[in-house]
């Protein structure tokens, strides 16, 4: 398991190196290249990865786990069960959101700076092929996304043993270098960072913008918390990763200060001539394992929103029977557009890392907001204790956030337009929901009433009708039309509801409650967890007091489809109103989200105002 972590866990902090100290020199902000900076940096960077990485979400975070799992959609959902009612707790779920929607901008930009990053060492090798990255890189990607419909399972058996190497090719290469130069070792201290601030406070400060690209990936360790486990995670960092990054971090500084000339790509000189071309293919690869996990983790994010109510319904498709396994066009397409398109506007990945910093410490800095919630509401944490470390959370992450939104005009505004635009999607999907439901329970008759009047108004004819129905009370819209326009009911009719729940899995136990109103009608509600597939033919053979066990080919499904017309009081702003509704029209159909059998589906549809 500790292998497998760092194959998927790790790709994006461990390819930091490739790109993290040449940019704090030669980027947008850069720092003279002397003794004074160099050991300040490296102190900041070490210092960055023992507070952030290790302390805040090693030691911290990842023991707030959601029954196992990690990332920002869990930790909300875990937060939710507490703070329902409390006048913060809205504020909360927004701010979960936008972190939400700050790891889509992290991961449209994160495969292409760590391949871009990579493949330039072609032209530090060989500088005649420069005009040759940008095609190199696009195609590289292209390859990369068109790969994932097929699935990843049997090469992902690979990425621990290849990334194990590569942490252990960069470790050697830093050693190597830290031998000709031993004292570098003492840039590990404090001090220097701190010399580096009093002596020059400004550049310190926007220095930080960069050196924030040392720990970026850092919340990807709580992310995959679920697939790997806690302890694996842990043992994968402490013992081999963080090692091997402040190794070759070490090695970087050594050579910057024996060969200023380097700083061209600090990383690739590590290596002798005999090596270079092994190296280049090895960080290569290391890059492409970086994007695909980031790539899998937006597959693995969307289903969670979309279970939680905050994205519409998609296509998803299982590419193996592992959990965790799945593909889903919409995003994998939309993902690959945005990537090529910041390739081919960026060009360079010094340009890419001024727009990689802000939605990092941006995700970072909200992480604080619901890691305070969990301190003082779930944990009970002793105050002294708590609002020591949050304290010191905020200041660090203050201080990175702000020193990156010095980057808007150089690149930074991308994520946070990236970011600004996913939330509103978010945002206007989820309360859209809301006010559809409210919409649809102000006029719906209690089943109770309906039951009585409409078993005896109707016709009843053999098998099983299951209307869906988006809440537990009332009448579905569905029913109301086919008794209305058919005038016949089935001899079994069941109104089902299905509740995904704040937690990742639901017990089989907990599967499936009824409620028997006689005379045929069941109300069933079926539970799923966020990590789930919501199966409900599966789910329905399990149940069995409903009556006889059904059947599907004697059974039939009646869907709800509603078209949204103005309202004379619409419940949100008129440009959101029609977002809103493009995203209905666009969402897919409960019939394949529910995987509901095609021939045995009847959809009638309904007007509706909010």
């Amino acid at each position: 398991m500790a292998v497998g972590a760092i194959g998927v866990v790790f790709g994006d902090i461990g390819t930091s190196p490739l790109y993290a100290l040449r940019d704090t020199f030669a980027g947008h902000h850069p720092l003279p290249l002397d003794q004074l900076h160099v050991y300040g940096i490296i102190s900041l960077m070490f210092w960055s990865m023992m507070i952030i990485v290790t302390l805040k979400y090693v030691s911290v975070i990842m023991r707030a786990d959601n029954k196992g799992e990690g990332g920002s959609l869990a930790l909300l959902a875990l937060i939710n069960q507490h703070t329902t009612g409390n006048r913060w707790g809205k504020g909360i779920i927004l701010l979960g959101v936008f972190a939400t929607a700050l790891f889509y901008g992290d991961s449209m930009i994160t495969p292409a700076v760590s391949v871009m990053g990579a493949i330039e060492g072609v032209a530090v090798y060989q500088p005649e092929m420069h005009p040759l990255i940008v095609p190199m890189v696009v195609t590289i990607l292209i390859g990369l996304f068109l790969i994932q419909s097929r699935g990843t399972e049997k090469v992902a058996t690979f990425f621990g043993p290849i990334m194990l190497f590569y942490f252990a090719t960069i470790a050697v290469l830093g050693l190597v270098s830290i031998a000709q130069m031993p004292q570098v070792i003492s840039a590990l201290s404090p001090h220097h960072a701190v010399e580096m601030f009093l002596a020059d406070p400004f550049r310190g400060f926007l220095a930080m913008g960069a050196a924030v690209l040392a720990v970026t990936g850092a919340e990807a360790l709580y992310a995959d918390m679920g697939h790997f486990g806690r302890s694996p995670i842990r043992m994968s960092w402490l013992a081999f990763v963080l090692p091997a990054l402040v190794l070759n971090y070490l090695g970087q500084a050594s050579l910057l200060m024996r060969n200023p000339a380097a700083l061209e790509s600090p990383f690739y000189f590590l290596a002798p001539d005999w090596f270079q071309w092994p190296l280049l293919i090895i960080a290569s690869l290391a890059a492409v394992i970086a994007s695909q996990a980031v790539i899998s983790g937006a597959f693995s994010v969307t289903q969670q929103a979309i279970q939680l109510g905050f994205i519409p319904r998609m296509t998803i498709k299982h590419t193996s029977t592992a959990a965790g396994q799945i593909y889903i066009p919409v995003i994998n397409f939309a993902l690959m557009i945005a990537v090529i398109l910041l390739v081919l506007v960026f060009q360079r990945s010094s340009n890419l890392t001024a727009a990689y910093g802000i939605a990092v410490t941006g995700a970072m800095l909200i992480d604080n907001f619901l890691l305070a919630v969990v301190l003082f509401k779930l944990w009970h944490w002793k105050k002294p204790l708590a609002i020591g470390l949050l304290t010191m959370f905020f200041l660090i992450d203050g201080g990175y956030l702000g020193a990156n939104l010095t980057k808007i005009p150089d690149g930074g505004w991308v994520p946070l337009l990236m970011g600004i635009a996913i939330f509103t999607l978010l945002t206007t999907w989820s309360r859209g929901r809301a006010l559809m439901r409210q919409g649809m329970a102000e006029g719906s008759i209690p089943l109770e009433v309906f039951t009585k009047s409409a078993h005896s108004s109707a016709t009843r004819v053999p098998g099983t009708a299951v209307f869906m129905a988006s809440t537990v009370a009332g009448v579905p819209s569905a029913l109301l039309h086919n008794i209305k326009h058919n005038k016949v009911l089935h001899q079994r009719v069941v109104i089902l509801t299905v509740h995904i729940e704040d937690v990742p899995y639901v017990e089989p136990a907990e599967r499936s409650t009824v409620k028997d109103f006689g005379n045929g009608f069941y109300r069933l509600t079926l539970r799923f967890g966020f990590l789930e597939e919501t199966d409900v033919p599966a789910a329905l053979r399990t149940v069995t007091m409903c009556g006889e066990a059904f059947d599907m080919m004697k059974t039939s499904f009646f869907l709800s489809r509603q078209t949204l017309i103005p309202s004379d009081k619409p419940g949100m702003a008129l440009w959101r109103e029609k977002l809103f509704a493009w995203m209905l029209r666009n969402a897919a159909s409960a019939m394949e989200f529910f995987r509901l059998p095609t021939n045995r589906v009847v959809e009638l549809g309904s007007q509706l105002k909010i």
